[in-house]
């Protein structure tokens, strides 16, 4: 039986087109909007290219118009900031960017087009990673390392289980939540039909060095679950004593994920394309950790949810991945390990239009 549809008024948080107001803002924002431009550009040139050239996907390409229809407003937003006209036709233009990537690349014959035409192993992995909220009419697919912790507290204070966002409770992942994959398969159509599709997505070496710094740093058990098992595997001189797990290096642990099936990694660093399946979903939007309160306001607001129900501030104790953290790491690895590495994210650069990173011999001396 298909969810009651809520009240049409309540939920008539559509967007409306951006309203600039002189030509003088539409001048600064094209400054802007250059980097955007020249990411698709790079990701052109690199990571989408490379993917179709071993695929076989040239010969008649042809690149769809965008099909999302999400816009951002220029107006006020949850938290009572105003969006900068330049601020908002950049993100736009990602978003146009992004919906034509992943429109040209999704309608190559190579790529699953439906949620049937999955392994199983891959739907089990999708359908457990989108969560429903019916009353609000939304999917949210979520990837760990991508603020999923904070919406997953706002799918809680929606559903009742949780007062506010800033309540102080350990997070329970699994339980007061809905997941796709709990529904029988007419449920899982409608909803996949009818409801408002998002996730959010995260440059693909940051969140990949955000889990190990994560796991590997402060989490005893997988410590002891994976990092014995990486220390055993690949340190030689570790000689058959007991193994903590709690000092693997980040070079260990690029070679662990060379030798693991993307489909079966553990979801901290399964890539974000086996997470979530852009190609089959067709979400209606997909938002940036890099421009988090923005995007996570702009779905608020189109889904219809109270005023008074914000996205969760970052704690004061996160410790964010910095640009020159990430270079650090990045340099430090072995040039053949990074070769390796990037072709197992290369969806992740490409489909959502993230520039390779630079790692040449000039750029890491600096």
């Amino acid at each position: 039986m298909a969810p009651r549809r809520p009240d049409a008024a309540k939920r008539s948080g559509g967007a409306r087109a951006p309203d600039f107001r002189s030509s003088a803002a539409r001048r600064r924002s094209s400054g802007a909007v250059l980097p955007s431009v020249l990411t698709f550009l790079v990701i052109v040139a690199s990571g989408g290219l490379l993917l179709m050239i071993e695929k076989g996907m040239l010969s008649g390409v042809e690149t769809p118009s965008p099909r999302g229809s999400a816009r951002l407003d220029v107006g006020r937003q949850h938290t009572g900031r105003r969006v900068a006209a330049g601020e908002d036709m950049e993100s736009q233009i990602l978003q146009d960017i992004r919906n034509r990537t992943m429109a040209s690349m999704c309608s190559q014959k190579n790529m699953p087009h439906s949620l049937w035409s999955l392994t199983p192993q891959q739907r089990k992995t999708l359908l457990q990673h989108v969560l429903v909220n019916d009353e609000y009419r939304f999917l949210y697919c979520y990837v760990p390392k991508v603020a999923c912790s904070n919406w997953k507290r706002v799918l809680k204070v929606l559903g009742g289980a949780l007062e506010n966002v800033d309540v102080k409770v350990k997070m329970d992942h699994m339980r007061d939540l809905t997941f796709l994959s709990s529904l029988k398969p007419e449920g899982i159509r409608y909803r996949l039909e009818h409801y408002f599709k998002f996730m959010f997505v995260r440059e693909p070496m940051e969140r990949l060095l955000s889990a190990y710094r994560n796991k590997f740093g402060e989490i005893e058990s997988y410590q002891r679950r994976y990092g014995a098992e990486i220390v055993k595997r690949y340190r030689k001189n570790h000689a058959g004593s007991p193994v903590a797990g709690d000092d693997v290096t980040f070079a260990e642990f690029v070679r662990y994920l060379l030798d693991e099936d993307p489909e079966r990694m553990n979801e901290h660093w399964m890539p974000m394309y086996n997470l979530c399946q852009p190609c089959v979903l067709h979400y209606d939007f997909v938002g940036s950790y890099e421009h988090l309160e923005r995007d996570a306001d702009f779905v608020l607001r189109r889904v219809g949810v109270p005023p008074h129900v914000s996205f969760p501030a970052r704690q004061a104790w996160y410790k964010p991945v910095t640009a020159e953290t990430l270079h650090y790491y990045l340099c430090s690895l072995p040039q053949k390990l990074l070769r390796e590495l990037l072709p197992k994210y290369i969806l992740d650069f490409s489909l959502f239009a993230y520039p390779l990173p630079n790692t040449t011999a000039e750029h890491c001396r600096h």
